[in-house]
């Protein structure tokens, strides 16, 4: 039976299904949806709640960044690189045993092959064992090096009302700074915050003029990139996305930290505004409504040895 023709067939066809929704998959992960850009060796993780957001943010679902390798490379970091199920030794031999068995049933061996029933049962168990090893170990895993991780159980340490810690060139900390506490290792001061404001407005406004160069100006080039192919986007489809009336109404640090020359910012803000899509030719509204609306997002700033503060990714909070 298991050494059939058409068992045959069916066991590669099943294999090549198999390696092309692995091909599907990153595909599917390239695409933008409600967050993008990077946050450096923290792009993988969620963004602490807040204040402003009181909900932890999910990781930056479209990224160009490469956590892994950056984890390994950045100076002075002993961050190791996260543990995964399916990677390294443990992906290698599973993938072994699934496609020799696989394979194996094309010639009438494998899963169900001499050994019959009993030896495809070994070959389970034997692949359910490995699987629960590599499981605990990510379990038991102590927290990276490079930062914490579970955010919640050290609030409870945490001094949230005064100041203490480091003062950022640019002046004292502000008062959102002293808020995060621990979490704020770069000490972001009312100045930081206040250029934070203004590429608020200042993107929004650029994005609804479609002015590139102004993008170009505030944005990291990924950051920049992304709102490209979405005004590309748009304009192919014949529509325009306007958001005007920005102000901001609250924002609170919720992290920031240094690798090597450069300082990360993440922030939460709400803010109210006016968000419609136009049709290009007649300025018709065909999405969004004429009136103010508030928005929570949580926005990451980066600048490099003291430069310039540029938005590195824009999440929905």
């Amino acid at each position: 039976m298991f050494a059939s023709k058409g068992f045959r067939f069916s066991a590669l066809l099943a294999t090549l299904i198999m390696a092309f929704s692995l091909v599907a998959v990153d595909t599917a992960e390239a695409r933008r949806g409600g967050s993008f850009g990077s946050r450096g060796i923290r792009t993988e993780r969620s963004v602490p709640s807040t204040q402003v957001s009181p909900n932890t943010t999910a990781p930056v679902q479209n990224t160009m960044t490469n956590g892994t390798q950056q984890r390994n490379t950045v100076g002075n970091s002993t961050t190791p690189a996260r543990p995964s199920l399916f990677g390294g030794f443990g992906g290698a031999l599973l993938g072994g045993f699934l496609f020799s068995g696989l394979f194996g049933l094309l010639f009438g061996f494998g899963f169900g092959g001499f050994g019959g029933m009993l030896a495809l049962l070994v070959q389970v168990a034997i692949i359910g064992l490995i699987v629960a090893f590599f499981v605990r170990r990510r379990q038991q895993r102590p927290a990276m090096a490079g930062g914490p991780l579970n955010y919640e159980a050290q609030d409870n340490i945490r001094n949230y009302g005064g100041g203490g810690g480091t003062s950022a060139p640019g002046g004292p900390r502000s008062a959102a700074s002293q808020r995060a506490g621990r979490r704020d290792e770069v000490g972001i001061t009312d100045q930081d915050l206040s250029t934070f404001e203004s590429h608020l407005r200042e993107m929004q406004d650029a994005y609804s003029r479609e002015d590139y160069a102004a993008l170009r100006r505030i944005t990291t080039p990924e950051v920049m990139g992304y709102l490209a192919e979405e005004l590309g986007e748009n304009a192919t489809k014949g529509l325009r996305n306007e958001v005007f009336d920005v102000a901001l109404l609250a924002g609170d640090v919720a992290e920031a930290w240094r690798e090597g020359g450069t300082d990360y910012a993440s922030v939460a803000m709400r803010y109210e505004s006016r968000d419609v899509t136009r049709n290009r030719a007649t300025g018709e509204i065909v999405s969004g409504d004429d009136r103010v609306t508030e928005t929570t997002e949580v926005w990451t700033f980066q600048r490099q040895n003291g430069g310039r503060w540029l938005i590195s990714a824009i999440q929905d909070a």
